[in-house]
């Protein structure tokens, strides 16, 4: 699941010529559902936007609240786009939900947008229409969000910050490359008779969890 998050002063929709939804203060939140998500995707993403610290405090801190501690509007737009892999210069979605399951799966993360939040703080567009949004961007501040690949998609936070040091560990041990007992290792010796016969066993490198 991906989304593109931004901060703004107002924010609305059109549908054929007639505003059918509009915020004030707030976040304007384009999102895009692919093929793989599931509930647990959708928690992730509802609690990454609504945490989000995109406004500056009552001392004019910048990045220290979330739309949910300064009780500002949500306004919601489903953007199958955002699901987008290009063949030379021609977008191809077929990595984005098919709309029979997206238009449901869409509706459950509004449920839990507002059931987190306060119901009559979120607005949305109309799913599936053509649609014009009209965005004022306050910053301009604009936040691309993306869920964890499955495999990996957890609801602690605690866990994802272990899984990102692991990868941050792995990334430092392969740029200094081999270790010296590495090097120690590969380095041929000249034949012990005393030794005992048999391979040598192998290193077992570091595992993803």
């Amino acid at each position: 699941m991906k989304a593109v998050v931004q901060r703004v002063t107002r924010a609305s929709v059109t549908v054929g010529g007639e505003q059918i939804s509009a915020i004030g203060r707030g976040i304007c939140v384009l999102l895009g559902i692919s093929l793989e998500d599931t509930q647990k995707e959708l928690e992730h993403m509802v609690r990454k936007i609504l945490n989000l610290r995109v406004f500056e405090d009552e001392s004019g801190k910048h990045w220290s609240k979330s739309v949910m501690d300064k009780q500002y509007e949500i306004l919601c737009v489903s953007q199958f786009t955002l699901q987008c892999v290009l063949k030379g210069n021609k977008p191809d979605f077929h990595l984005a939900m098919p709309t029979e399951q997206a238009e449901g799966f869409y509706n459950s993360f509004l449920e839990q947008l507002r059931k987190t939040y306060r119901p009559e703080l979120i607005k949305d567009g109309k799913f599936g229409a053509y649609m014009q949004v009209h965005i004022q961007n306050d910053g301009p501040v604009t936040i691309e969000l993306e869920s964890p690949a499955p495999g990996t998609a957890t609801s602690d936070p605690k866990q994802l910050s272990k899984l990102e040091k692991q990868q941050q560990r792995k990334e430092k041990t392969r740029a200094k490359g081999p270790s010296e007992s590495s090097k120690e290792r590969n380095t041929p010796r000249k034949e012990d008779r005393s030794a005992s016969s048999g391979a040598e066993g192998d290193v077992s490198s570091e595992r993803e969890p």
